[in-house]
């Protein structure tokens, strides 16, 4: 399969069946082949995966990869022999092999047949496997999951902290290091000991819009959970729960509830937990309901829900975890049930290890209970976490966004926050300056004499919980500095000095009452369930074909084709195995390995129902050629021409422009207005009235404006319908 001869985009094309990458997937593919040190965070469902993948397709020799998890490992392998070729071009090597087996892989490294091997941390430390790898070609070394590294990050792995030492020992060859959440400080951990501080960093946006965060109370949730899944018929979802035994008690639950769920925990022996894995990847199962501290690797794009029955132990484990939702760029709601007696629990959990690991494990709990409890947008605040801002203070896709919030003036309790940081030194933490401001005594309070700086009870007629909201919020807003080094001390910041001098009206959010907010499942305003088939019922069997041909084969029903892939080809109806290879997501060798009885249930299909197929050869300008007007609005759009221009130079009103439009796109052309949209409405407006026309009942503009209740304007929604008719119906 090598091809050093071919750019990165034609290789993408070949192997993958893709035409364009995503973000900044081509400079890191360009920065492994050039053979430089790369280091990458880029969330879940980025595609991280392609970014090793794909160099290594073209490389000469076998990329090692790490991997945590044998299920992940496998997941990746099934996935890569998928896209055509022989089945040895993958091959992972960790306990689960037998003695053949094992030999086997090492048959087909040595024959250059395999261009990828994936490793766990632990088959690196076996000397035979060390002295094997000394002797063959390797390309570069990539270690997925590398968060795990840091000691700072959610899921420390003492062994892979020797990555550096064992690959010294192998050979030293360029290295990409991947990892899907990590905050500033976990960043610094990696490079440092990797060893890499010159390595090319490649750092994608946190933000996933297609995400709605949910915190709710934790009152009668097995009844919530039960609720929330049966709204969501024959949808995957993934289950957290903190125990074992919990989640063993909930999926029996579940399954005594006529829902087709299994549980997912380390405690069940290797071949049952790869038999479940299966039957959801499968789809022979709608849910898992797994343990927070095994993490699985799932890489399963369709995943339309994850529900924390217990709140995870850090951020990081959150975004990752609810960062399997919607990996396909779909709909994923993210619900978490919250009591802080969750909090205790971990806190018992973190009892008898060194005192460090305590501080930090305390202090990641500190930012979980902050996240939970905050009344403010809960995508700025976690998105502020990981160190990135995100503008506005109204997402659109959170609990707290889409709930009335109160506001309150913010002036004169931020500079009584202020002023307590700085009398008490900048050295404590947003727990000691609250006691200090409610005029709380407490061991630290007396240790530090707390009670006699001026500030003491100079906050008396709050509670603990508005000072904490007060604390956050101004941390968000960069008047505070959260040191990770020193577990969490406050300190001020030039904008806050600037503020002390020249106080200005600032606006803060309450926090609700979440003890008594017991919202129902009806509150989740989020998107429609996607899809963009032109051909519902070709749509249908399509379904059951991938889903026969999947578990003929073996694999998941995405392994086979994507459902995108399967939308495309009701609106294209290819009948031969060349046609369907212009179909995105298909490749070549996918084509060939799969496409036959796809091709022949289309062809069967268009003879029977007399379908006129679309002429490949025609692009949109087709059914233009009736009006000069539409042509010219046509080419003014390809050009990125604002619609006030192009209305102009003709004579129109916008209005009439608009009719225009609405008069091309319903006769089956596609406009691309996306470049004119950015500058009308955000990312995430756009996806709340994309998944509104999604699941409307009607397109009508006046029931869209009563939906909204005014939010947008009459014009906004008529763009965005025309946007939706040309993406989705088209």
């Amino acid at each position: 399969m090598t091809n050093v001869d071919i750019s990165p985009k034609e290789a993408l094309e070949q192997f993958f069946g893709f035409t364009a990458f995503k973000g900044d997937q081509e400079a890191i593919v360009q920065s492994v082949l050039d053979g430089k040190d790369t280091f990458v965070i880029m969330p879940t469902g980025g595609g991280k995966s392609l970014c090793y993948q794909l160099p290594a397709l073209m490389s000469e020799g076998t990329a090692i990869v790490v991997s945590p998890l044998i299920a992940l490992m496998k997941n990746q392998v099934d996935l890569l022999r998928s896209f055509g070729g022989d089945n040895g071009v993958a091959h992972f090597l960790n306990s689960s092999l037998t003695r053949a087996q094992a030999q086997q892989v090492r048959e087909d490294i040595l024959a250059g047949t395999t261009k990828l091997l994936y490793v766990a941390p632990e088959s690196l430390t076996k000397k035979e496997n060390v002295e094997f790898l000394s002797e063959i070609k390797i390309s570069f070394f990539a270690i997925d999951e590398a968060h795990c590294i840091s000691e700072w990050g959610h899921d420390f792995r003492p062994e892979y902290r020797r990555l550096r030492t064992i690959f010294n020992e192998i050979k030293r060859v360029p290295m990409i290091a991947l990892t899907a959440t990590a905050t500033e400080k976990v960043q610094e951990d990696i490079l440092k000991n990797l060893d890499t501080p010159d390595a090319n960093v490649f750092k994608d946006s946190f933000n996933r819009p297609n995400l709605y965060y949910e915190v709710r109370p934790k009152k009668d949730v097995t009844r919530e959970i039960i609720r929330y899944v049966k709204q969501n018929p024959g949808r995957s979802g993934i289950i957290y729960c903190l125990s074992r035994k919990k989640v063993e008690e909930i999926a029996e639950t579940l399954q005594v509830n006529g829902i087709k769920a299994l549980p997912y925990h380390a405690g069940m022996d290797a071949a049952q937990r790869a038999s479940h894995q299966d039957r959801f990847l499968m789809e022979d199962v709608d849910v898992i309901v797994a343990t927070i501290a095994f993490g699985m690797g799932i890489d399963k794009p369709d995943v339309r829900f994850v529900i924390h029955h217990d709140i995870p132990k850090s951020l990081e484990s959150y975004y990752q975890e609810t960062g399997r939702a919607g990996r396909d760029g779909g709909e994923g709601k993210c619900v978490t049930f919250y009591s802080y007696k969750d909090i205790e629990k971990l806190e018992k959990f973190l009892q008898g290890k060194p005192v460090a690991e305590q501080e930090i494990g305390k202090q990641l709990l500190a930012d979980t209970v902050s996240y939970a409890e905050t009344g403010m947008c809960r995508r700025k605040y976690l998105l502020h976490y990981f160190g990135e801002q995100l503008p506005g203070d109204n997402c659109n896709a959170c609990d707290n966004c889409l709930n009335p919030k109160e506001y309150f003036e913010a002036k004169d309790d931020l500079l009584l926050v202020l002023d307590a940081v700085k009398e008490s030194k900048q050295r404590h933490r947003a727990r000691f300056i609250c006691d200090l401001l409610t005029g709380t005594e407490t061991s630290e309070i007396k240790n530090y004499k707390g009670d006699k700086l001026k500030c003491y009870g100079s906050g008396s007629d709050h509670n603990e919980q508005h000072w904490m909201a007060v604390i956050r919020q101004a941390n968000v807003a960069g008047l505070l500095h959260k040191d990770i080094e020193s577990y969490g001390n406050l300190s001020l910041t030039e904008e806050a000095r600037n503020f002390q001098k020249k106080p200005v009206p600032i606006t803060f959010t309450k926090e609700r009452d979440r003890v008594e907010d017991d919202s129902p499942d009806d509150d989740i305003v989020t998107g429609g369930k996607g899809g963009g088939a032109a051909d519902e019922r070709l749509m249908s069997m399509l379904t059951d074909l991938r889903h026969a041909e999947a578990k003929k084969h073996k694999l998941a029903p995405y392994v086979i084709f994507q459902e995108s892939s399967l939308e495309e080809m009701t609106i294209r109806y290819p009948v031969t195995i060349e046609e369907l290879t212009q179909i995105s997501g298909v490749g070549a060798g996918k084509a060939q390995k799969f496409g036959k009885p796809f091709v022949d249930l289309i062809a069967d299909y268009v003879e029977e129902h007399e379908i006129e197929r679309p002429d490949e050869s025609v692009v949109v300008r087709s059914v233009v050629k009736k009006s000069s007007n539409k042509v010219h609005i046509i080419q003014n759009i390809d050009k990125r021409l604002s619609l006030e221009s192009i209305a102009k130079s003709k004579n129109l009103t916008l209005d009439a422009l608009m009719e225009e439009m609405e008069t091309i796109v319903s006769s089956g052309t596609r406009l691309d207005i996306n470049y004119y949209l950015e500058d009308k409405l955000d990312e995430d407006a756009q996806e709340e009235i994309m998944d509104y026309f999604r699941d409307a009942d009607t397109d009508d503009l006046v029931d869209a404006y009563k939906e909204f209740d005014g939010a947008y304007s009459e014009e906004e929604l008529r763009l965005m319908r025309l946007k939706f008719m040309s993406e989705v119906a088209n």
